[in-house]
Formats: C-alpha cells, sequence, structure tokens
C-alpha cells in the first residue's frame, strides 16, 4: 500500500456527486465528436454517457481511495473511465438482436434502435479499442502499472470473463439450469468486471498481495450480489430496461423464488462487506457506498 496513505474521512453524498461530475466529465473528454457525421462517434458516447449508475468507476476511485490513493491521482481517473467504456461496449452488444434483442437501456432506446446495427456493432468495437489506449496513455503510472491494468481488463472481457459470460447465458439460459451454473454464469457476466476495477484499484494504489486477493473475494460476491438484484427488478417498469425480460429464463428468481433470492443477496453483500473491512484499512468510502446503494435498491424491489 502506498507509503503516504493517511486514516479517510467518510465521503458525503456531496463527495460522491464530484467524483461521479468529474467521471462524466473525463468520458466526455476521452469521447470527442470528429464531426457532424461521426455516426459512429456519436453511438459511442451515446453508450458510455447516457445517464447510468457509473458504479464500476466509481468503485475503482473509491477503493483506491480507501487503499491508500487520493481521488485526485494522476492516471486513476483515466483507469475508471476505461473500466466505463468496456462496460459500455458490452451493454451495446448485449442489447443487439442477435443476442438479448432489447429495445430500452438507461431510459433510452438501444444503440442499435437508435443508430442501426451496424454502427452499433463498430461503436462497441471502437469503446473496447477506446479503453485500452486510454489506459495505455494514462499519465502517471508507471509502464508496468499500465501493463497489468491492460491485462487485468483483457481478461475481464475475454473468454474468462464477459464473453464467455454471455455465450452461457444465450447457450444455457432459456434451459433448465441448476443453482451451481447459474452462479458461474453470473460469475462470468458480471463478477469479472468487478475483479478488474478492483485489480486496477489496487494496481494504482500499489497494494498488497492480500489486499488484492480480499478484493478479489469481495468482487466475486459484489458481482453474485448485483446481479441477484437485477434479476429481482427484472419485473419492474421503472428500471430504463425492457421489463420482463427474464421471463422463462433459468434465474435464480425463476428457480427459487424471490424470498430466497434476496437472502442469497444479502449474504453475498455480507461477505463482501467482510472481504472489503480485510482488504482496506484506510478508509470505509467504499462499504458505506455499497451499503447506501444496495439499501435504496432492495428497499425499491421489496
Amino acid at each position: 500500500m502506498t507509503a503516504c496513505a493517511e486514516k479517510h474521512v467518510n465521503l458525503t453524498h456531496g463527495d460522491i456527486s464530484v467524483l461521479l461530475s468529474e467521471i462524466e466529465l473525463r468520458l466526455d473528454q476521452l469521447l470527442p465528436l470528429e464531426g457532424e457525421r461521426d455516426c459512429v462517434g456519436a453511438a459511442m458516447r451515446e453508450g458510455a454517457l447516457a445517464p447510468g449508475k457509473r458504479i464500476r468507476p466509481m468503485l475503482l476511485m473509491l477503493a483506491a481511495r480507501d487503499l491508500g490513493c487520493t481521488t485526485s491521482q494522476r492516471g486513476l481517473l483515466d483507469l475508471a473511465c476505461a473500466v466505463e467504456m468496456v462496460h459500455a461496449a458490452s451493454l451495446i452488444l448485449d442489447d443487439m438482436p442477435c443476442m438479448d434483442d432489447a429495445q430500452m437501456r438507461r431510459g433510452r432506446p438501444t444503440i442499435h434502435c437508435q443508430f442501426g446495427e451496424h454502427v452499433a456493432i463498430l461503436a462497441a468495437v471502437a469503446l473496447l479499442s477506446k479503453a485500452f489506449g486510454v489506459i495505455a496513455a494514462a499519465e502517471g503510472l508507471s509502464a508496468t502499472a499500465k501493463n497489468q491494468a491492460v491485462a487485468e481488463l483483457s481478461h475481464a472481457v475475454g473468454v474468462q470473463g464477459l464473453v464467455q459470460g454471455q455465450y452461457k447465458d444465450l447457450s444455457e439460459g432459456d434451459k433448465p439450469r441448476s443453482a451451481d451454473s447459474i452462479l458461474m454464469t453470473n460469475q462470468f457476466k458480471t463478477s469479472t468486471l468487478f475483479c478488474a476495477s478492483m485489480q486496477m484499484a489496487s494496481i494504482a494504489a500499489n497494494a498488497t498481495t492480500e489486499a488484492r486477493e480480499k478484493l478479489q473475494c469481495f468482487s466475486l460476491d459484489l458481482g453474485q450480489a448485483f446481479q441477484l438484484l437485477d434479476d429481482l427488478a427484472d419485473g419492474m417498469t421503472d428500471t430504463g430496461k425492457d421489463c420482463n425480460k427474464d421471463a422463462g429464463k433459468s434465474t435464480l428468481v425463476n428457480l427459487l423464488g424471490a424470498q430466497a433470492v434476496e437472502k442469497r443477496l444479502r449474504d453475498h453483500l455480507y461477505r463482501a462487506s467482510q472481504h472489503l473491512a480485510s482488504a482496506c484499512d484506510n478508509g470505509l468510502s467504499t462499504q458505506h457506498f455499497i451499503q447506501s446503494w444496495f439499501e435504496k435498491k432492495l428497499a425499491a424491489v421489496s
């Protein structure tokens, strides 16, 4: 962990808003339009800048802070934006007609509905490419740190991450599955990008191997909780996404029922909290952010 780390006071809602604004502003700077006819650039901006939760970049920033960084440390914001670009690209591809065939995302028509399928595919590829370029050009990080960050993010995207999760969901989601099989798909689909976010925060903070291992465990439980919350909210009409997309799919909600799934979700959150407390002894910003966010969302689905 960085030698200059000091005990941090908890972030206020105002601090969270400032961090969110910084992420939004930097994304805007990193994704300029090349001209009025730049359809791919417009689609990239719509995919990445449409109002969203920004959970992954926020967690990266907060975890790095709890590990001893300042949120103004050079390069940290670019790492966070790179994660958000990858997430945005994955959503564009997930929503395509050949995959989930979604019509709404973040309260707006999906990218392929707005720009056409060809532009959506190109925008997703361009966002992925841009994400790695942003890491390579990030200031304030050593070449070794950049290489490690690229390795973490590429692993999260590939066949042991988002790609595998989406394939398993498409090929197995409409068939009977065991709870363990569903959890494995959830891990690929959701946990892996949380893992990359936490490991990139660890790299920026020069965290210990022990802290990185604890954050890996935290990410796995957090990803499961996040996916279970998404499944619980599937029937709601105010999520900004298509309603009842999980109808007929073998989700844990459909297999075990909402009450059992909420208990599992809270168990995952408890374990995530324990792992996080073991990893970060310089602050509780990440912990409080996660607790507040999930309490609000669980109140809405209960």
